[in-house]
């Protein structure tokens, strides 16, 4: 299921195989091969390792990138990527306001966590890393109703802080307020970081691509950041969510208590699962929310899988700390390896070895 494209700025719904619709932009191509489409392109800019161009009215996106794979060129249009959980067939339901919960922030960490969302507000938890930069907006649209995934990146924070309370953060807004982004913009913010150290980079937002094929030029632009967790994606189907269905990345998929949670995506892709109902976390001041809320989706799962690795984080260098995460879990078909949360793995410790 996706969204009709009336519903978002700049978006048009393709379908070049029935029941596999994909969201791009109309009129943009991503592409290695910048002389080769000189006499359609209007405007061109580096987003990491390829270019992104905008085009003449009279190009037709989807068939100039064919054409020119056909020719041996690396090429595809702009796919829009979108913050879960309300689009792409989520739960269906928007954060509600709910009651302060704990944290309590230890010593700084030596690790720090990417997060690429809707930004952060300047929540109690988030203050040392909030800025004007990457501040959420909350209603872009001054209707005086939220806006539709405002409070995204703040909620997905507060879960990773909540897993890793000695982690810095390093925010990047990508997503606007409705959730809405694009290949291009993810390209251009992966760049920006690359000459960074990120321990552990969390993304929670994804899409399909029009041939199912893996997003042009993301998977080198990963490449910097030995660690990344994804959202699987709130699509309840098998078909590869891209950039979680990459190789080296940590796709994770939603658990409703034991169960695969109904909305979550699944499949041999999807690497990770954790708890993804009914999450509590920071969240932004507006209206009847007072800094706090409950939501669902695979995004807080990817976020408490990004957490916990990054609490191993403190032991490990992060590409072993995955593999440690992932190494003795239960194992749930279709979603990879069970990663408890925190205050389970808490108690079971306290509890000891049962017999």
């Amino acid at each position: 299921m996706c969204p009709p494209a009336g519903d978002l700025p700049a978006v048009r719904v393709v379908e070049p195989e029935p029941g596999r619709p994909a969201l791009i932009r109309p009129g943009e191509l991503i592409t290695s091969s910048l002389s080769a489409v000189s006499r359609w392109t209007v405007a061109a800019v580096p987003a990491g390792p390829v270019h992104h161009l905008r085009l003449s009215p009279d190009a037709d996106v989807l068939d100039l990138a064919a054409g020119l794979r056909d020719q041996g060129h690396h090429a595809s249009p702009n796919h829009v990527l979108l913050g879960q959980p309300l689009l792409f067939g989520g739960p269906g339901g928007r954060p509600v306001p709910a009651r302060p919960v704990s944290y309590a922030r230890e010593e700084p960490w030596d690790v720090t966590v990417g997060v690429l969302d809707t930004g952060l507000a300047p929540h109690p938890w988030l203050a040392e890393w909030y800025s004007d930069e990457v501040a959420e907006i909350a209603d872009a649209d001054h209707d005086g109703v939220l806006d539709e995934q405002a409070g995204h990146g703040t909620f997905v924070a507060g879960l990773i802080l909540r897993e890793a309370p000695g982690v810095r953060l390093r925010a990047v807004r990508v997503l606007d307020s409705h959730g809405v982004s694009d290949q291009a913009t993810l390209l251009r913010a992966l760049a920006r970081l690359g000459g960074e150290r990120i321990d552990v980079l969390n993304l929670s937002l994804g899409g399909y691509t029009v041939d199912d094929e893996p997003p042009l030029g993301v998977a080198e632009a990963l490449r910097p950041f030995p660690a990344v967790v994804a959202c699987a994606g709130n699509t309840a189907s098998s078909r590869p969510f891209w950039p979680a269905a990459l190789p080296d990345v940590v796709a994770a998929g939603a658990l409703d208590g034991a169960a695969r949670a109904s909305f979550s995506a699944h499949g041999p892709w999807v690497g990770a699962c954790a708890e993804g109902v009914g999450m509590t976390s920071s969240f932004l001041e507006h209206g009847a929310f007072h800094g706090y809320a409950t939501w669902s989706g695979t995004s807080f799962a990817a976020a408490v899988v990004t957490g916990t690795v990054a609490r191993l984080c403190r032991e490990m260098p992060p590409a072993r700390a995955v593999r440690h995460a992932l190494l003795d879990g239960r194992r749930m078909p279709g979603l990879g390896v069970a990663v408890p949360r925190r205050r389970d793995q808490d108690e079971e410790r306290a509890a000891g070895p049962v017999g």
